[in-house]
Order: structure tokens, then sequence, then C-alpha cells
């Protein structure tokens, strides 16, 4: 498994309705893929298909019904969905990052703070941190007036940007991206590819939801495509790339 960052093995979640009488709702099913080392893959699929819940699942957000999550960290294999929550929280420090689709950042903190604290919380001095929070919030055309304003009061697209901002900012090992340019606009849109671009070729690992086929065919090594809760298929970006050239 060198060349693989993370194996996911036959990945299983129900939803319990409590107030339905306990009903289980599927929201996906022996779900398998390997994640490789150093690539970008991207999960695509229509809406209701089960991939924020998938993700949400791998960040240990939500806790698996079944199957395994294998994890190669840096100090040897993890299974996430066995391994307790001390372990869980400890390779989210130090290991693993997550781009919500939607920002959801502390109340009356700055939004040059909320990027720089990842690297404040792994013992950079603050004014080194903020000067790298500024140069990326910089970086990714967010006007330097908004960065002691609270994210909060800022549109959809700003806070997207922050949120991007603060996850590649971590530099974790393996990042995963909930549809990490869904409100951005075109201009926008290229900055966070290249910024996507620079960070693989850095090392880092990326998984992530994609609603766009023309970003995914430039930026994605493999594409799993998804419906009703299962893996409807595994492609090579470039023969993604070269069905959408061909659809267009």
């Amino acid at each position: 498994m060198n060349d693989v960052h993370l194996r996911i093995e036959g990945l299983t979640k129900d939803f319990t309705l409590h107030v339905l009488g306990g009903k289980r709702v599927p929201a996906f099913r022996d779900v398998m893929f390997d994640v490789a080392r150093g690539g970008l893959t991207a999960i695509v699929g229509p809406s209701g298909s089960g991939k924020s819940s998938l993700l949400k699942c791998i960040y240990r957000t939500y806790l698996p019904t079944a199957g395994r999550m294998m994890f190669a960290g840096r100090t040897g294999m993890v299974d996430l969905v066995s391994a307790d929550d001390h372990a869980v929280l400890a390779l989210r420090r130090r290991e693993i990052g997550y781009v919500s689709q939607f920002l959801k950042p502390p109340p009356r903190v700055s939004a040059l703070d909320v990027v720089a604290r990842p690297l404040i919380e792994r013992g950079e001095a603050r004014a080194i941190a903020r000067e790298a929070a500024a140069a990326m919030l910089t970086r990714l055309n967010v006007p330097s007036d908004l960065f002691d304003g609270y994210p909060t009061l800022f549109s959809g697209g700003e806070q997207q940007r922050v949120n991007i901002a603060r996850a590649l900012l971590s530099r974790a090992d393996f990042l995963l991206l909930d549809e990490p340019t869904s409100a951005l606009d075109q201009a926008n849109l290229h900055v966070v590819s290249e910024l996507l671009h620079e960070a693989r070729a850095a090392g880092t690992t990326m998984l992530g939801i994609f609603h766009d086929p023309a970003v995914v065919a430039a930026l994605a090594d493999t594409v799993i495509i998804m419906a009703a809760g299962t893996v409807q298929d595994i492609a090579p970006g470039a023969t993604y790339a070269r069905n959408i050239t061909a659809v267009a």
C-alpha cells in the first residue's frame, strides 16, 4: 500500500430517523476505492448520490455503519472507522484537512486569524502565521480591508475563499474538499485551480467533490462516479476529460 494513501473497503452509511420510529435510510452502500498518494481524486455524481456523506465519514464527522477506511499515516496504518476519537482528532491536527462546502467560522474572529489558526496550532509564531495568512488571502483576491472583518458577514464566495485559504495554509498531508469551487466566479476558480495544482505538486493528496466537469477534467488524476448511493465507475482523469470533451 506504499502508493495508496487511503483505501476504502465496503464502506456503508445508514442514517436512523428516530422521529420516524427508527427508520433506517441508506446514504451509500459497499463503497470501495483507493486514493493514490500525491494525487487528486474527484468524486462526481448527482445530488443525493451520497458524495458529501461519504466525505464526512472519511473525516469522521459521521461514523460509518460498516466497512473499513485504511489510512496510511505518518506513524503507520490507521482504520478511520475503528479509531477512537482522540486518534482521529490528532490526525486532523497533523495530517488530514477538510474544506467544507460552507464555512462555519467562530464568531468575532477575524478572517486573518481564522486562516492563520492552523499554523499557530502547529507552533508557528502568531505574527508569522498572520503574515502567511495575509499572503494567501491576497492570492485568493480577498480585499485587504476584509482581513480584520468577520467572515460571518462575508458573501458566500468570500467565505469559500477564506475556507480554502485556511485549508491550504494548514499544509495537510491529505486534504478533503467538499465542492470547494461551488460559489466562485471564473477568475477565482482559476486561482483556486492553480493553488490545488501547487498543493498536489508539493505532495498533498486530495480527495474532493466537484460539480464543474471542466474543473474535474483539468485537475483530477482519478474520477469516482457515484449515483444512488453506490460507485458506478472509476475512471482515469484523462479518460473522463476525453469523454467530457466529446460530449461538449
